[in-house]
């Protein structure tokens, strides 16, 4: 009987060793045509895989000296184990916890301003009918994303400087005594994440408006017909359309949480803002560059990547449980 039903069947057959040397032989021969076939294409991705494999993975390995008691004169390699002291230094160190909250405000307060707003200017862009003035918007809101980080904290400077800055004269032209935006701390992340804001909206804004634009005209269409008013559509077409695309991007805003960015935060301390300035970027920055500790800098930037990779895993996994979306 089990002969009948393997004769019968006989995708059951187990597979014999010359089988999988044919079906190997085979995926072989495919892969050499498509490589003599698009040759070029693979040669234009080698650049890019070479970029990560020797500037990314590759100095990964040097995150060992987090474990070890570097020495400049023995190398990475020839420096003697520590284990997790420069670990255990970090957290035992006072200035721990301030790190940690500051590094969380700033980049919570950040994700929560400036996700919202590049979805709404997509959404009003989209049904703006006016060709010119849709184009000089996006001009408008597009342009201050190619400012280098220096030249916008040289801005904010002048801007809000104490008593010749551009805010400082319109207090001082209706009378009222202009506030110390620079100088006291409780500013310093309304500066930093609006500034950001102004920066970052309206390049975000064009992803959002390529996604709208793959929304099948034909739901529009159905929904004129059902009598849907402008709202309606927005709500039940243009947001469900960008909602893949507005999940990823929370997912990798969540999962850099940790990441704040290190040029516009160095640049706006000052001693008296830095009780709420001072997070993780510019604390590896003066401890292992400054100071030259480079074992707890080490340390301190492994741990910071690690718990980034976790909150990336654990919103995608809440992502795709809740939207049916995710990164993979």
């Amino acid at each position: 009987m089990r002969n009948v039903a393997a004769a019968r069947h006989p995708a059951a057959r187990p597979e014999t060793p010359s089988a999988r040397r044919s079906s190997s032989s085979t995926g072989t021969s495919r892969w050499r045509k498509a490589l003599r076939r698009h040759w070029q294409l693979y040669l234009l991705v080698i650049i890019p895989l070479l970029y990560f494999l020797i500037f990314k993975y590759v100095p990964m390995a040097n995150n060992v000296i987090a474990f070890k008691n570097y020495s400049v004169v023995k190398g990475i390699w020839g420096s003697p184990w520590v284990g997790t002291r420069h670990f255990e230094a970090f957290f035992r160190n006072p200035v721990f916890w301030t790190l940690i909250k500051n590094t969380l405000i700033l980049s919570g307060y950040a994700v929560l301003a400036s996700f919202p707003l590049p979805i709404m200017l997509a959404v009003m862009l989209n049904e703006v009918r006016t060709r010119w003035f849709r184009r000089t918007v996006q001009l408008v809101t597009y342009a201050p994303y190619f400012i280098s980080t220096v030249v916008v904290v040289s801005m904010i400077i002048l801007i809000l400087a104490p008593r010749l800055g551009l805010v400082s004269r319109a207090f001082g032209f209706f009378g009222v005594e202009a506030p110390e935006l620079l100088g006291d701390p409780t500013y310093f992340r309304h500066v930093y994440v609006w500034s950001d804001v102004w920066q970052t909206t309206g390049y975000a804004a064009v992803i959002y408006l390529a996604a709208l634009s793959a929304v099948d005209p034909a739901l529009y269409e159905a929904a004129k017909v059902d009598g849907a008013s402008r709202l309606r559509r927005i709500w039940h077409v243009d947001i469900p359309g960008i909602l893949p695309t507005a999940m990823i991007i929370l997912i990798l805003s969540v999962g850099n949480i940790m990441a704040v960015g290190f040029e516009k935060v160095f640049l706006l301390q000052n001693p008296i803002n830095l009780m709420n300035s001072e997070v993780i970027a510019t604390y590896v920055y003066k401890t292992g560059l400054l100071n030259a500790d480079f074992g707890i800098a080490t340390a301190v930037g492994l741990l910071n990547s690690v718990v980034n990779l976790v909150l990336l895993l654990a919103v995608n996994v809440a992502a795709r449980r809740l939207s049916g979306s995710g990164l993979w």
